[in-house]
């Protein structure tokens, strides 16, 4: 291996070694995203509930934001840009619920999966791009811990008539 290979590799794998200790609470300091209180469930379930390791997060709608488009149907009611946004809100409230059960984001190990659902207007096909919105924030928080299995997929209504629902499933770090 010459050696401008191996300078590469070395600083491929610095740059992984890096991401692998991100601070996500620092993280969400330098993106200026301030995590609110968790929500309250509107119906009869919790939040999140914890077996092992794993965190099962029920499904989260974004919050409603003045300026911000969350309700609706994404390809009719709304573009794409703007149902990518609401899934990004709902990353940020996905947060706040971990938060809120574990104390530290440092306290996550991996996310493990993210299952999307979009309300999606029957001709349209671009759910991935949508849930990139949740995806993307997962990663810019957790670095590789954040990357994640994932479906996206479209449904004909969610509740309160949200543009995207999203649920997740987080591995936590041994105590």
């Amino acid at each position: 291996m010459g050696l401008p290979l191996v300078i590469a590799f070395m600083l491929f794998s610095f740059r992984g070694f890096c991401q692998d200790n991100v601070d996500p609470e620092q993280r969400l300091k330098e993106l200026n995203i301030q995590l609110g209180a968790m929500k309250q469930p509107i119906a009869n379930y919790v939040k999140a509930v914890q077996t092992g390791n794993l965190l099962f997060l029920s499904g989260h709608i974004p919050d409603e934001v003045v300026g911000k488009k969350t309700r609706g149907k994404v390809g009719s009611q709304l573009s794409m840009e703007e149902g990518k946004e609401a899934a990004r809100l709902t990353a940020i409230s996905l947060l706040a619920t971990i938060k809120a059960y574990v104390g530290d984001l440092n306290k996550v190990k991996k996310i493990v999966k993210v299952f999307g659902m979009v309300n999606a207007d029957p001709a349209f096909t671009q759910h991935p791009m949508v849930i990139n919105g949740c995806s993307d924030l997962m990663v810019a928080v957790f670095g590789e811990k954040g990357k994640h299995a994932r479906s996206a997929v479209g449904m004909g209504s969610l509740p309160l008539d949200a543009a995207v629902e999203i649920e997740m499933i987080v591995e936590i770090k041994n105590p």
